[in-house]
């Protein structure tokens, strides 16, 4: 047998990240005419991505992958956001960082319903969607224990309860004003929910704990 080239190797490796790009797309393309993630087969996926079953499946293991892979972008570019975001910024930076997250969820809004529509029924889809939050939560933890070890988060706030609070509740507040609002509202719930996280947990008043 004779050897693989650099060359061949390059071309062939080449190949693949464009027929992976093109599925990604048709997928894309596809949720984002208005189908339905349960409606659409992966014979749809392959008409639309113009490749065959055995190549499709050479790349992937089910639509689901599919899908996971082109959320996966998504996340990636939340994820950078939200590590460039400084608690010690301050409540306004807080609510900039706020609108930009939901910018980026309008503009991805068919992947987003499409992730959460899977995830009821799709534990494959399930396990990626709460991983995905869990690493907010857990980016979120780290802040507040780090504010609290320099003094500028009261000691009996419950970091772990708090980040738990205001990442997967924000979550869910932010996906349905997407669904109900056409986004002139956006900057005033931008600007509440940093409130909300800002005083109800960063920077709340100490010794608000029940009696």
């Amino acid at each position: 047998m004779r050897p693989v080239t650099r060359r061949q190797a390059d071309h062939h490796a080449a190949r693949s990240a464009a027929t992976v790009a093109q599925v990604l797309s048709a997928l894309q393309e596809l949720l984002d005419s208005g189908e339905a993630f349960s409606e659409i087969s992966v014979q749809r996926i392959l008409e639309e991505a113009g490749v065959s079953r055995a190549t499709f499946y050479a790349h992937f293991q089910s639509k689901a992958d599919v899908l996971q892979r082109l959320a996966g972008k998504l996340r990636e570019s939340l994820l950078a956001l939200a590590q460039q975001w400084d608690p010690a910024a301050g409540v306004d930076r807080l609510a900039e960082f706020f609108e930009e997250v939901i910018r980026i969820h309008r503009a991805h809004q068919s992947v987003i319903t499409a992730v959460r529509e899977a995830a009821a029924y799709d534990s494959t889809v399930d396990d990626f969607y709460t991983a995905d939050l869990e690493g907010f939560d857990e980016t979120a933890l780290r802040s507040l224990l780090s504010d609290q070890a320099a003094g500028l988060t009261p000691a009996d706030v419950d970091a772990v309860s708090a980040s738990r609070i205001i990442v997967w509740g924000g979550a869910q507040a932010i996906a349905h004003h997407i669904r109900v609002d056409d986004g002139t509202g956006d900057i005033p719930f931008a600007r509440e929910l940093a409130q909300i996280w800002w005083y109800g947990a960063y920077r709340r008043p100490s010794g608000n704990q029940g009696s």
